[in-house]
């Protein structure tokens, strides 16, 4: 299975809900665009993401974990089911945040099989290497969700994070 590519939406808009009371952030409501591929790897998957910033490139991270764990076109962010969950996670430097930061959201899968299909960094503080994310998706049920690849654990192998001054990207192996 290999994710689609989509065009790239306009910007993206406020975290906080509409002022005119109608529905929250638009990140909840709209699918982001695909910003990884898969890599081959010994025995594993690298996952490469890219984005026009550190925060982008950390939820396409995510999106990819999640679309490697069964098709993310599968769940349904909006019905009934849909719940929205808060992860966060910190660190002692980048590296250390974004492997924690991956491995909360595997946790919220292999815990309590969620899949989370729209995903937004509400704060990322670089000096206190701490993160906080909110993502909506549902609970993985087999039959109505195909079964992916097992991600048994984030790996520091290899891991690397690539700044520069219009786009980041990001490499790991699960």
């Amino acid at each position: 299975y290999e994710p689609a590519a989509e065009p790239a939406p306009e910007p993206a808009a406020e975290i906080e809900a509409a002022a005119d009371g109608g529905p929250g952030p638009e990140w909840r409501r709209a699918d982001a665009p695909v910003q990884y591929a898969y890599l081959d790897h010994t025995a594993d998957v690298q996952l490469h993401s890219w984005g026009a910033s550190l925060e982008v490139a950390f939820e396409q991270q995510v999106l990819a974990m999640m679309d490697l764990i069964t098709e993310l076109p599968t769940v349904d962010a909006d019905g009934p089911e849909a719940r929205e969950v808060v992860v966060e996670a910190e660190g002692h430097d980048l590296h250390s945040l974004l492997y924690n930061f991956l491995d909360e959201w595997l946790y919220q899968f292999n815990a309590e099989l969620f899949v989370c299909k729209r995903v937004k960094v509400l704060a990322l503080d670089r000096a206190r290497w701490a993160i906080r994310s909110a993502g909506v998706g549902e609970r993985f049920v087999l039959g109505r969700h195909p079964q992916g690849t097992e991600i048994k654990a984030v790996t520091y192998s290899a891991m690397r994070v690539t700044e520069e001054e219009d786009r980041t990207d990001v490499l790991v192996i699960v």
